[in-house]
C-alpha cells in the first residue's frame, strides 16, 4: 500500500470512529433525559397525590340534619 492509501484508510477509520462516538453520545444523553422526564413524571404524580388526599378527619361520617 502507498502512503496515501494508507492515509486515507486511517481518516476513514477515525471519521468511522467519531460517528459511533457521536451516535453513542446521542443515545446516553437522550437517555438521561428519557430518566429524568421518569423522575420529573413521579415527582408530579406524587404532587397530583397529595392534592387529591382530604385532610384528616374529612369524609369518615356523613351529616345526614343538613
Amino acid at each position: 500500500m502507498s502512503d496515501s492509501s494508507i492515509a486515507i484508510a486511517q481518516s476513514l477509520a477515525a471519521s468511522q470512529a467519531a460517528a459511533t462516538r457521536q451516535t453513542i453520545q446521542t443515545e446516553i444523553v437522550k437517555q438521561q433525559a428519557d430518566a429524568e422526564q421518569a423522575v420529573a413524571d413521579l415527582l408530579q404524580q406524587g404532587a397530583a397525590q397529595a392534592k387529591a388526599a382530604l385532610p384528616a378527619g374529612q369524609g369518615q361520617t356523613v351529616d345526614i340534619t343538613a
